[in-house]
């Protein structure tokens, strides 16, 4: 999946994430705070979807993990924070105050039309999806190339409210 995405050249990334953020535009409500990854191993980059949602008055956090074995915790975000690489290669904030994002936006390495997502194999967001009350609002963000017919989810998968990729932003049945 992650070969996938490295094969496209820049320009079609950048030309597929600006349409990711497009449809996350018209789709969805400006969040209060929304999570999202900083992009890594060409992922989409939905930063100008944050960015724009900054301006409307939101805040934005990245992830942290604090414990392997844990929930992720987010801190929040500017395009002023300082980042440092973290020990999975992700720039992230190493101090600021921590908050409870109430939208996520997941990097799906590959996803399925039932809302399902493969992502590095941490579980992370899955135990952090599991653990939140209230449950934030999961939208995962992909790239078409990486729709699968089904993931196989296992009982500890977290199903998706919304699948946007370059093609649609989809509102799951039930989300």
């Amino acid at each position: 999946m992650v070969a996938r995405r490295a094969a496209m050249s820049d320009a079609e990334h950048d030309a597929l994430s600006a349409r990711i953020v497009d449809h996350l535009r018209s789709a969805l409500p400006v969040p209060h705070i929304v999570a999202f990854c900083w992009p890594i191993k060409h992922e989409p980059d939905v930063r100008a979807i944050v960015a724009h949602w900054l301006t409307c008055g939101a805040k934005a956090a990245l992830p942290v993990v604090v414990n392997e074995n844990a929930s992720l915790a987010f801190r929040l975000w500017t395009p002023d924070t300082p980042l440092e690489i973290d020990r999975y290669g992700i720039p992230t904030p190493v101090a600021g105050e921590f908050v409870k994002p109430d939208m996520l936006l997941l990097p799906l390495n590959g996803f399925d039309a039932d809302g399902y997502r493969l992502g590095y194999g941490g579980g992370y967001f899955d135990r952090t999806l599991a653990a939140s009350f209230p449950r934030p609002l999961a939208v995962g963000v992909g790239f078409e190339t990486n729709r699968l017919p089904t993931i196989r989810p296992e009982s500890h998968d977290q199903r998706l409210d919304w699948l946007v990729t370059e093609a649609e932003a989809l509102r799951l049945p039930g989300a």
